[in-house]
């Protein structure tokens, strides 16, 4: 497969306005967003922009947590989203004995009601980013044990390192949106937390961990219940916290791995939501990383098309060819899949399986341009399989030089594919076992794939008469091959 493809499968996302409809829904939003409608020119806020102490309580009422003991807490951290997602605008005090500056709406308040989905989705990515920032900081404990004798923190005393901490966390992330996109049936599964934790501590090559690795993972494992509680808020999980029974035996070290039959829910599950995997992917792409999404294809041409299938897998790449499609009319879309699907190059091979797959999707309108390739030397064995499958009438018998060509060029396609896969190993010997005679007439085909696909073959092919036949057939086509 080629080498220079995206590194992660693409994801299915929801539509612009499903998303931002989620977006306007999480908890943490909707709460800052009301705190920002509430308030006015009497609103206090200090120095850094947090609202002043005494108004906590008539926020937290504004929310409906006036009688909760943690609706205080749960306002200041509203309020510091509706500062960070500029849905207030913070000023300083103008006097120089004020204690505390005004507030104004800020620009994006009113985009929340009047924007586009794509503005309210802007908006809430300024609000992860901010709930992210707060989930690798110190914990508030930390911080208290390393404020100094002059009310100074000794950051040296926190043995906190920002950037590895934000490290870890893109990573368990990243692997959550990798198991989710892998599979799309994963997507309702939620993870073990455990699970997680050891996905980033625990070597591949490991295989009964030892106790202090053991340990790394449970200390990971309760920084990430943390982590995922502040995060689930702002809708990027869906997360059932740690136990709280756990949580204590684990303080007094008394928790252990995972047994068989525990009940794993007690660690901890969580998985993305359709926001979540929206936002997560926002991060990806705005690190550099190649994060494909189904239907970015859908405009560009058979060519683009063609190239990007080859490194999706199978569910993914057939919604994206039925994006594809449904821009297009059949015949002429037709056409265009069967002109893309030329070429000598590497990539060649797979190219026309997947156009072959491709046009299976057209259906009976394809037809007309199908026949007209028929006498193509690249392209008429495929049309001749496309319209046999469809029980066509009149279609010639292709000559035995294309049905070699095409037997080289599928096998080709199928290494480029999935490589050596036991499904071509089954392959292999299908057709060596209806061909008597395959590598005497193999090795004399003019593709550009011959030998390497014959080399693959020996290595394959279960008979060791017939591997050692292909490997001799493999020489033949090299040697025979333009230096």
């Amino acid at each position: 497969m080629p080498q220079d493809g995206p590194s992660l499968p693409p994801v299915r996302l929801r539509s612009d306005a499903e998303l931002a409809r989620d977006a306007l829904a999480a908890p943490l939003l909707t709460r800052a967003v009301r705190l920002a409608r509430w308030a006015g020119p009497e609103t206090r806020v200090g120095a850094g922009g947090e609202l002043a102490e005494e108004q906590l309580p008539a926020a937290a009422r504004e929310l409906g947590l006036g009688d909760d003991e943690d609706g205080p807490a749960v306002a200041s951290e509203a309020w510091r989203t509706a500062v960070d997602a500029a849905l207030v605008d913070v000023r300083d005090p103008e006097a120089e004995d004020a204690e505390y500056g005004t507030v104004t709406a800020g620009e994006n308040l009113a985009l929340i009601a009047s924007g586009s989905p794509q503005d309210v989705l802007g908006i809430w990515l300024e609000a992860l980013e901010a709930v992210h920032a707060d989930a690798i900081a110190p914990l508030l404990d930390d911080l208290t044990d390393a404020i100094g004798e002059d009310g100074e923190i000794d950051l040296g005393m926190l043995e906190w390192d920002p950037e590895a901490e934000a490290e870890f966390l893109d990573g368990v992330l990243g692997n959550l949106y990798l198991l989710t996109v892998a599979d799309e049936g994963a997507a309702e599964q939620p993870v073990p937390l455990p699970a997680l934790a050891a996905s980033m501590i625990v070597p591949d090559d490991m295989g009964e961990p030892t106790d202090d690795v053991l340990e790394q993972v449970s200390d990971a494992m309760m920084r990430l219940d943390d982590q995922f509680r502040l995060l689930e808020p702002i809708g990027l999980v869906d997360y059932q916290p740690v136990d709280e029974a756990l949580m204590a035996e684990v303080a007094d070290g008394d928790g252990g791995p995972v047994e068989d039959d525990e009940d794993v829910s007690r660690y901890g599950l969580v998985r993305l939501t359709p926001l979540g995997l929206y936002g997560i992917r926002a991060r990806m792409l705005e690190a550099g990383v190649d994060a494909p999404a189904v239907g970015e294809l859908a405009d560009k041409g058979a060519d683009a098309l063609l190239d990007g299938l080859g490194r999706y897998p199978e569910h993914a790449a057939r919604a994206e060819t039925e994006l594809w499609l449904a821009r297009r009319e059949p015949a002429p879309a037709a056409a265009e899949l069967l002109a893309a699907a030329r070429g000598t190059d590497e990539g060649g091979p797979l190219r026309r399986l997947l156009c072959q797959q491709a046009l299976s999707l057209v259906g009976p309108p394809a037809e007309a341009e199908v026949r007209a390739v028929l006498d193509d030397r690249e392209l008429g064995g495929l049309a001749r399989v496309w319209l046999a499958e469809r029980g066509a009438a009149d279609v010639p018998p292709p000559p035995e030089s294309m049905i070699f060509w095409l037997s080289i060029d599928t096998l080709a396609a199928q290494l480029d594919a999935a490589g050596e896969s036991e499904e071509l190993r089954g392959l292999v010997e299908g057709l060596t076992g209806r061909h008597s005679g395959f590598f005497d007439a193999a090795w004399r085909v003019d593709h550009p794939a011959t030998a390497d696909v014959l080399d693959a073959m020996g290595r394959l092919h279960p008979d060791k008469r017939a591997a050692k036949e292909a490997r001799k057939a493999a020489f033949k086509a090299r040697s025979q091959r333009p230096s």
